[in-house]
């Protein structure tokens, strides 16, 4: 019966509703029947708990077995070529089982989606396995509560409840005129084994003893069963626990949610919560988002070091991101949690999400700043102007992006930073169990952005690394408005991150990103205090001259109408100042940094009149 409900499950398509396994009625009803006279046999004989543990045993070895087959029968179909027989069979076949290379290196070789349908198919396997074994401990328990007036395992039995057991679906009440033997049937309370004892005290704990260790040996052979399975899965899992860190987001999803829904399912039929595997699933988790940070900490690190602060246009796919992330009626990047529909199906079409995005997108920004290296493997390449359109049109483009109504400039590495951030909210939405850690990592690639910026722009260290001869008044607007973007970003950042962390955990967190938020406005206000300093600079530098010139007011000429060489060479450097910080900085920030220095050139020309 095993076999022909897994062949019957294993030929339809896999996905959420299919996994749902369910033994038929007439089956159930045949299996109590053939179980029953075999029970109170074994009963008369004192034998149902040595059989049931004889019984556990095979249940272990039969899932196992059923497990490796599946394996060994799918895994030449999913990898394109044909298997050795041996190394699923006789002594090769054990050494496979414990861990031999053989098969592991099989296994690490499937794609992505060949391993997920091969955990579908062990999923539907375990499933029909252990809803006959749940179905036989029901039997169990309701031939033995029928044999003692209606004793239940809960009154009799605490230790069906242990060892982490969760609540178990509603036992269907048997018909019992129609489908039981006569002579038990019409038993009004015991049967007949029991007849002769029951005024014997003793022998009334007696049987309640053996009706314990009946009832617990049938719970423990499902709790025996379920351990099993989790323990084969968890071990595919680990067997390529160096390949999932390194899956785009919404592959190792897939095989994240097809393992929740095998724990979630497992552990509703078999009755066991599945520790091992949750801790494992939540490893796989942390490496994930653990490599996924590395991978852009290297590239944030390689991009703001081939930097040359050029302003660039915006696509609009990151105008789109900005307002993702400033509300919440749509998801980071249009991504949508992938469903079991399409565990086998993962998109190509449009922008796809994660690192595959990432990478065009910063192919795009790349190509549109007109340069590109080959020094290393975090380098961000030039494409061709194909790859900047969808479907035969180009892409729109800004000059600005837009957030809270202010448009900023932007050069390269503030687009790639903003994607990034999309992808970590994606992360954290997706993986809303480690929303705590993704956020550490943003804070993390904040602080090292904010820093190196500093470095490259005030430090002048984009000299050496970008091999600019100098830096400019414009180099020092440019990097104003991508810290400027980003401090105004942070709050909408710590909206969204926020939503799956405890409240708890929140404190530490916001005081972080407060530190963070403070740091910018800081670096902000000392570029602004640069921009300052250099216009006081050529303020001093032409106040050297003015000794001269006040010497010539007191000529005999006094007719000359043409304005002084120190206000022609101080109006000629303000207004080229001007023009161009008026193009590129907010108004508010310009008349900040232009209102200083005119104050300071009134009071020393005034200064230097009254010296005189």
């Amino acid at each position: 019966m095993v076999l022909s409900t897994v062949k019957r499950k294993t030929s339809t398509p896999l996905n959420g509703t299919e996994h749902e396994v369910n033994i038929d009625e007439e089956d159930g009803f045949i299996l109590r029947d053939r179980l029953l006279p075999l029970i109170i046999c074994l009963l008369r004989t004192d034998k149902v708990p040595a059989v049931l543990r004889m019984y556990r045993d095979t249940l272990i070895t039969v899932m196992k077995a059923s497990i490796k087959s599946t394996v060994a029968e799918m895994l030449p179909v999913l990898i394109s070529k044909p298997i050795d027989s041996d190394s699923v069979t006789g002594d090769r076949a054990a050494d496979s089982d414990a861990g031999g290379q053989s098969l592991a290196n099989k296994l690490r070789s499937l794609s992505s989606e060949g391993f997920v349908q091969l955990l579908s198919a062990i999923f539907s396997i375990v499933q029909v396995h252990l809803q006959q074994a749940a179905e036989v401990k029901k039997i169990v328990q309701w031939i033995m509560r029928n044999l003692d007036g209606n004793i239940s395992p809960d009154d009799t039995n605490p230790v069906v409840q242990h060892g982490g057991s969760v609540d178990l679906s509603q036992e269907k009440d048997y018909d019992v005129t129609s489908r039981v033997s006569n002579t038990v049937t019409r038993t009004p309370t015991k049967l007949p084994l029991f007849q002769g004892k029951t005024n014997d005290m003793s022998s009334i704990n007696s049987i309640k003893n053996i009706r314990a260790d009946v009832l617990r040996e049938s719970t423990e052979a499902v709790f025996a069963a379920c351990d099993a399975a989790h323990g084969r899965w968890a071990k595919l899992l680990g067997v390529r626990a160096a390949l999932h860190p390194k899956l785009r987001l919404q592959e190792f999803l897939i095989i994240y949610n097809i393992t929740e829904e095998f724990i979630a399912a497992t552990e509703k039929v078999g009755g066991r919560l599945g520790y091992n595997i949750r801790g494992i699933l939540q490893q796989q988790s942390k490496q994930f988002v653990e490599y996924q940070h590395s991978v852009r900490m290297a590239k944030i690190k390689a991009v703001l070091d081939q930097e040359t602060w050029i302003a660039v246009d915006v696509p609009e796919e990151f105008q789109a991101i900005v307002l993702s992330l400033s509300s919440t009626d749509f998801p980071v990047n249009g991504m949508e949690m992938p469903s079991n529909d399409n565990n086998s199906k993962l998109s190509e079409d449009g922008v796809s999400t994660s690192q595959e995005s990432a990478h065009s997108t910063e192919n795009n920004v790349e190509n549109s700043n007109g340069t590109s290296t080959t020094s290393n493997e975090n380098k961000v390449e030039s494409t061709s102007q194909t790859e900047n359109s969808v479907a035969g049109h180009v892409r729109p483009v800004s000059q600005t992006i837009v957030l809270g109504g202010v448009g900023y400039h932007m050069v390269n590495c503030g687009l790639i930073l903003l994607k990034m951030l999309s992808e970590y909210v994606d992360i954290s939405k997706c993986l809303p169990s480690l929303s705590f850690e993704v956020v550490q990592r943003v804070v993390e690639i904040l602080k090292h952005f904010n820093t190196r910026t500093c470095q490259l722009v005030l430090g002048a260290g984009a000299m050496q690394v970008s091999g600019l001869k100098s830096i400019t008044s414009k180099h020092l607007a440019l990097a104003s408005q991508i810290i400027s973007f980003i401090h105004s970003l942070i709050p909408d950042i710590r909206r969204v991150l926020f939503l799956k962390i405890p409240e708890a955990r929140k404190h530490l967190l916001m005081s972080e990103l407060d530190r963070v938020t403070q740091d910018y406005k800081v670096h902000r206000d000392e570029i602004h205090t640069k921009l300052v300093q250099i216009m006081r600079e050529r303020l001093l530098a032409n106040l050297r001259k003015l000794p001269q010139i006040v010497e010539s007011w007191n000529g005999l000429d006094d007719n000359d109408s043409q304005p002084s060489l120190f206000a022609k060479a101080v109006t000629k450097e303000v207004t080229y100042l001007h023009r161009i910080l008026s193009q590129i900085l907010l108004e508010v920030d310009l008349q900040a940094i232009f209102r200083k220095p005119s104050v300071e050139h009134q009071t020393y020309i005034t200064l230097k009149q009254l010296e005189h």
